[in-house]
């Protein structure tokens, strides 16, 4: 709980903060880096040059503020905060980590808001922020202990055991533990942060699903993100599909993420797009061992049959399910005999009652189906999402 006089400070000022929330945040991260640049190996530089990173984490912000000070507030902050939560603990944030963000954030405030940042206002939004940071902590640490991973030092040695392209410009790495530990406890659905060198000596960080775990073995599917006029090529994902192959060793973090399928009788609908399939076909592939009399409705839009991975992979399980079905839009159907042409009509899909839905793919794309599914009568709370990059789908970006 915000103290009752810093209450209505925060109240009476969120609206010029979240005005102001990426210019800050901007500020924020610049004088982070150049104070602290060991901390850039823990950021997502492609992120901070396209801007999403800064609009996460002042939507991130102003939702908390807006958490604490509204009555019978709307915003799903237990979510963001989980989301968050798990992010870090991917990446072995720790808590005296949060003291500096904590130092700079505060600075940026005072930067750009200027003389309105009075020592109320300031005791205000730090009180804000290290609430924030405490419940962080909190469960980040919780994460740690039920992952057995130490934040120092988060990351194992993986060798790269095959190397298998499955569409264009998308690739699976099958990897099996460096260093004769054992795959690590996972749920279908979570991801792990994959950490390289690049080649100018940055060392980044990337989150990729687990595709898929067996005998063994984990499984990452990663598309190579090509620029386009307003972007460069993605860096991390570039290095990966240009450099990386069987035999080569990396390093991963364990499984984390909190998009995951309850082991309950509900009927599931996975919706994806893209590169979301990767979760979709990690869901699909342990419920065809674990629970294939499920009922599972698979939809799924890609630009062509060309560009659509992990189809083998999810018509294999598939074919051991007792009550599968799976339905297919293209942008450029191309003569596909099994795929529509166009977008998803949520309208037209046979979902069934009391289903729980499962979405991952590009935001616009998720905002729009959830609105078909909202007209179809489906709840908030059966609909759960995945967001590849940072979260603007609760924060306002």
């Amino acid at each position: 709980m915000l103290s009752t006089d810093h209450a209505e400070t925060v109240r009476a000022t969120l609206p010029a903060v979240a005005a102001n929330g990426t210019a800050i945040t901007g500020e924020f991260y610049a004088a982070m880096f150049a104070a602290h640049p060991e901390l850039r190996h823990l950021f997502n530089q492609g992120n901070q040059a396209n801007g999403e990173q800064r609009r996460a984490l002042a939507g991130s912000v102003a939702a908390f503020a807006g958490h604490l000070v509204t009555e019978r507030s709307s915003i799903p902050f237990q979510q963001i905060l989980s989301r968050i939560a798990h992010k870090h603990a991917s990446l072995g944030i720790r808590p005296e980590q949060y003291t500096i963000v904590g130092r700079h954030l505060m600075d940026a405030v005072a930067k750009v808001l200027g003389d309105a940042v009075t020592p109320q206002v300031h005791a205000a939004w730090s009180e804000v922020y290290w609430l924030f940071a405490t419940l962080l902590i909190a469960e980040e640490a919780r994460l740690y202990q039920d992952a057995s991973c130490d934040p120092a030092a988060p990351f194992r040695p993986w060798h790269v055991t095959e190397r298998r392209d499955e569409a264009e410009d998308t690739v699976s790495l099958v990897l099996a533990p460096a260093d004769g530990g054992t795959v690590p406890a996972h749920r279908p659905g979570q991801y792990v942060s994959l950490a390289v060198t690049l080649p100018d000596g940055l060392r980044q960080p990337r989150q990729y699903t687990l595709s898929r775990a067996a005998g063994g073995t984990v499984q990452i599917t990663l598309r190579r993100v090509r620029g386009d006029g307003a972007a460069p090529d993605g860096a991390v994902s570039t290095f990966l599909f240009e450099h990386v192959g069987a035999g080569d060793v990396v390093e991963l973090s364990p499984p984390f993420g909190d998009v995951v399928v309850e082991d309950d009788d509900a009927p599931l609908v996975l919706v994806s797009a893209g590169i979301g399939i990767t979760p979709v076909a990690a869901m699909i592939d342990h419920l065809a061992a674990e629970r294939p009399d499920r009922p599972v409705l698979a939809v799924h839009a890609d630009r062509s049959v060309r560009t659509h991975a992990l189809r083998r992979q999810i018509a294999e399980a598939g074919a051991r399910m007792t009550d599968f079905r799976q339905l297919t839009w293209y942008e450029d159907v191309d003569g596909s005999r099994d795929a529509r042409p166009g977008r998803i009509e949520v309208a037209r899909l046979p979902l069934p009652p009391k289903a729980r839905v499962f979405m991952c793919g590009p935001i616009p794309f998720m905002r729009e189906v959830r609105r078909g599914l909202a007209e179809a009568g489906v709840s908030d709370e059966r609909v759960h999402y995945e967001v590849f990059g940072p979260d603007l789908w609760n924060t306002g970006g």
